[in-house]
């Protein structure tokens, strides 16, 4: 039997999609990114996993729960 390793992901469970930003005001994901997460490649998870604290700070006031977010990112991409 085998097992394959759980999918990172930088979702912390507050969905809400800034409508200017077109990203998820908790993530910094785009909907087509959160919709394809799982379809992705480590590689192309771990592109956008650096990209997002720059989305994030970008969304100003409007991010929700910047710190955790960003804990989650360093977590998700092994820092």
């Amino acid at each position: 039997m085998s097992y394959s390793k759980p999918i990172k992901s930088p979702c912390i469970s507050i969905c809400a999609v800034d409508g200017r930003a077109n990203v998820c005001r908790g993530c910094g994901r785009s909907l087509k990114e959160i919709a394809g997460w799982g379809a992705m490649s480590d590689a192309e998870r771990d592109e956008v996993l650096r990209e997002l604290p720059s989305r994030i700070e970008s969304l100003g006031d409007k991010a929700s729960a910047r710190e955790e977010a960003m804990a989650k990112i360093r977590e998700a991409l092994g820092e």
